[in-house]
Parts: C-alpha cells; sequence; structure tokens
C-alpha cells in the first residue's frame, strides 16, 4: 500500500550507493540474520518484557491522524502507543506498516526499532506481536478452525496457518497425527499465499466450506482431485488478514498459546520439546 514509498527509497539507494553504503547495508542483513537465529534457536526475545508506556494523549493522536490523513487519505491509521524513541509514536497502518510518527505528525520512518541489551539487540515490534497473539490466540473462537484433537487430554496447541499449495505444509500435515499422539491439538487458520482471489484461495476455501473439513483438508493436501466449492461465508479471508496482521510471512507459521511465533517446518519432535512434551506425550 506504500508502494510509492518504497520505490522513492530504491530510486535514493541506486542513486547514491557508494562502497561505505554497500557495506553497511551487508552489515545490517548479517546483525538482522543474527537477531532471527537467537530468537529461534533460544526464544530469549519473548521472555522480555517491554517498560510500560504512556497512553497516547487524544490531541496528539488526532494531530497524527490528521497530518497522515492530509497525505494519504485511503489509508487507516491507529495510533498504538508512545513508541521508546523519545517524540515518536508507534502508528499502525490497517493493513500495513508499523510506521514511528513525530507527535507533530510530519516526519515518520517504518522498519524495526531495537532495544540494546547485554548479548543482543532486541525488536521491539517482534515483543509487541508476541503479546498480541499471546492475547488474540487466548480469547478468539475457534469456531472457524479446521482442528485434530488427541484422543486423550490435549497437552499443549498448536495454531498452524497453512495452504494447501506449500510443500512443507503437506510434511507437517504428515505428522499430525504424531503430534496428536503426544497430546498437541492442532487447530488450523487458512492462508493463501497467493493471495485471494487466487486458485490456492478457492482450494482452501473448499476445504473450509466442506461438510467434512478434516477430510477434505487432508485430501486436497494429498493432492486428491477434490472439485473446488467456495461458499460465500468461508473465514479464509480472515484468517489471512489475521496471519497478515501478527507478523506471519510465509507457511506454514505456528504459534504457540504463549504468541511465539515459529516460522516453517520443523519436525513433531522439535515441536514437542518446544511444549515441554517428550515423544511419548509426558
Amino acid at each position: 500500500m506504500l508502494s510509492p514509498l518504497c520505490r522513492h527509497w530504491n530510486h535514493l539507494h541506486s542513486k547514491y550507493s557508494n562502497p561505505l553504503i554497500n557495506f553497511l547495508r551487508t552489515f545490517i542483513v548479517l546483525i538482522k540474520k543474527a537477531v532471527v537465529n537467537v530468537i529461534a534457536a533460544v526464544g530469549v526475545i519473548f521472555s522480555l518484557a517491554l517498560p510500560a508506556v504512556a497512553a497516547v494523549p487524544a490531541a496528539v493522536n488526532d494531530l497524527i491522524v490528521a497530518q497522515l490523513k492530509s497525505a494519504r487519505d485511503d489509508l487507516d491509521y491507529k495510533v498504538v502507543a508512545e513508541s521508546h524513541l523519545a517524540g515518536f509514536y508507534e502508528v499502525q497502518v490497517q493493513g500495513g506498516p508499523l510506521l514511528y510518527v513525530s507527535a507533530d505528525g510530519k516526519h515518520f520512518f517504518d522498519g524495526n526499532l531495537y532495544m540494546v541489551e547485554p548479548g543482543q539487540f532486541v525488536s521491539i515490534r517482534d515483543i509487541r506481536l508476541s503479546e498480541e497473539r499471546k492475547t488474540i490466540f487466548a480469547t478468539r473462537t475457534t469456531e472457524d478452525m479446521i482442528i485434530f484433537k488427541p484422543q486423550g487430554a490435549t497437552k499443549a496447541i498448536m495454531n498452524v496457518f497453512t495452504d494447501v499449495d506449500c510443500g512443507y505444509c503437506r510434511k507437517l500435515h504428515q505428522e499430525v497425527p504424531q503430534l496428536n499422539a503426544m497430546g498437541i491439538e492442532v487447530r488450523y487458520l487458512a492462508y493463501p499465499r497467493a493471495g485471494i482471489p487466487s486458485e490456492s484461495y478457492s482450494k482452501i476455501a473448499t476445504a473450509w466450506c466442506a461438510k467434512d473439513q478434516q477430510e477434505t483438508l487432508t485430501r486436497i493436501k494429498n493432492r486428491e482431485a477434490v472439485a473446488n466449492k467456495v461458499c460465500a461465508d468461508n473465514p479464509v479471508a480472515e484468517h489471512f488478514a489475521l496471519g497478515q496482521r501478527i507478523g506471519v510471512t510465509g507457511t506454514p507459521a505456528i504459534v504457540l498459546m504463549d504468541g511465539t511465533l515459529v516460522p516453517g517446518y520443523q519436525p513433531a519432535a522439535s515441536f514437542a520439546q518446544m511444549l515441554g512434551l517428550t515423544e511419548s506425550g509426558n
């Protein structure tokens, strides 16, 4: 939605590129990769708590929104909170990025803001999203999910954003019986990576519109021939928007009940370890 801004940014980079800028770009990419690896390996970020932030004064909220609307009235803005960068506020663009906007609404930047902590860089956005994911999945209904429950007691839950045309989603689905045997309940939400509308959307919506959702989803994931049958009240678009809102960028994407986002496929045994279970479910 902010493509003109992105094109302008890319133009500036190409126009003024030099060896120093190229070095800085490479350094930043390496730092980001290192941070991602640390988060994926030990989940340190989710054990950290952000300091309390002050509520946004109504006058500041109104001024920021008015200024942004004066430039792009077609976008919807929500002033979330005062940021940890003095004089700037977090503003969420609906269906778009998180912006850091000055109190007068005349300047902003998008991207990630990091806290510098001993031994690590901590993404404030990731912490915020983790908290939001935890709240959402603790309270939202499960009636619009396709759920594979353990035969015995449920000991842990995985909320899985899935796409029927995703190879690793199929691989994960093949391990659902193993996950269930360990007491892990698998709750599916739809995330057609090709977007809406698309053939992937029609396929996955067919599963949600079927009388036997579990069987139909499994057949489609197994590449069996299933005629598309898209009902008007399917929840796929809502699931897709939710995924984008909480940081899902690909599939499979697994959200644990503590708000942790696990991007990509992991073997069943790895999920059991993350959830504090053994392969026997203990």
